[in-house]
């Protein structure tokens, strides 16, 4: 697997993206106002946002089941002129499990194939620009992201996941507080700590990676009183309800950085995608999340919320 370590040529993650367009919209604020360069810098500044975010004014988010379904499906979504539809892979899911003493990072048979596989399942995501990350949740044995009891045993948990991103040339890391069954094997309950403890531990480890929450859970909770410097590290979050309409309640995290659109390709309804999507861009959020992307083409279901949000059919190809 050392093969891997060296894969992936030098990228920009969506994370560097969006930061280089935040700063040269704040270097736009400090322009004079008065020459003519100045008064065409917001529109410079507005088209440098809106490449960050996909092209669209949005990142178009999809997770996929790979003991299900093949991640390289992500990648077949264009538009007419080429571009991806999707700017975020992730592959869901590994996890978290409990050895009798500590929590630890499991990968199952489907998820370490998919990683095996970097050069047919990611690399060519990662070359069309779509970033990948792994999404991590518990695992029915007591441990989760909410109830580590030190910033020390985060970061242990850290360092492995970190392991694996590096080793596999993987973008960012999605974490999930489901499935966890607190209190189970003699481990411990949540705390309000503990989630960001292990963000904090994460942006350490992997300073350049797209760190993204699905916001569930008793992290979700604890994250919604956390000081908003520590969920600053975060760069998206979104809702976890299919076929809802659900706002993430974490200060420190913009409009811009939030999904509160869900939807299950194979699940929500075509006219409640479109409204969803309307809101989105009626509300002004920059993140739109898609659930349970299938290997057959689905195309004229993804249309339905491109069309929304770029004006774009989407095409499979």
């Amino acid at each position: 697997m050392e093969q891997h370590r060296n894969a992936p040529s030098p990228r920009r993650t969506r994370r560097a993206r969006l930061a280089g367009a935040a700063a040269l919209a704040a270097a736009v604020v400090a322009l004079p106002f008065a020459t003519t360069a100045a008064a065409a810098a917001p529109t410079a500044a507005s088209d440098a946002a809106s490449a960050a975010t996909g092209g669209a004014g949005t990142t178009n988010v999809a997770y996929v089941e790979v003991n299900n379904h093949d991640l390289a499906s992500v990648g077949r979504y264009e538009y007419a002129d080429g571009s991806p539809v999707y700017d975020l892979a992730i592959i869901f899911a590994a996890n978290i499990d409990w050895d009798g003493t500590e929590a630890v990072l499991s990968l199952n048979d489907r998820v370490q194939a998919t990683l095996d596989a970097a050069d047919e399942q990611i690399r060519p995501l990662q070359a069309k620009g779509i970033d990948v990350s792994l999404s991590i949740l518990g695992n029915h044995q007591g441990a989760g992201i909410a109830n580590f009891g030190s910033p020390e045993e985060a970061a242990d948990f850290a360092a492995q996941v970190a392991d694996v991103v590096e080793r596999y040339g993987l973008d960012g890391v999605d974490l999930d507080d489901e499935y966890s069954e607190y209190g189970v094997n003699g481990t411990a309950q949540p705390n309000d700590d503990s989630a960001g403890w292990l963000i904090t531990a994460l942006r350490t480890e992997l300073p350049d990676a797209v760190l993204s929450f699905y916001d569930i859970g008793p992290a979700s909770d604890s994250l919604a009183t956390q000081d908003p410097a520590v969920n600053a590290q975060l760069d998206l979050a979104w809702n976890p309800y299919y076929g809802s309409w659900r706002v993430p309640a974490i200060p420190g995290l913009t409009k811009q950085q939030l999904s509160p659109a869900a939807v299950d390709v194979q699940a929500t309804s075509t006219s409640t995608t479109q409204a969803l999507a309307e809101r989105t861009v009626r509300e002004g959020y920059g993140v739109f999340l898609t659930y349970n992307l299938p290997d057959d083409d689905r195309s004229a279901f993804v249309s339905t919320f491109t069309r929304v949000l770029s004006g774009q059919d989407a095409y499979w190809r």
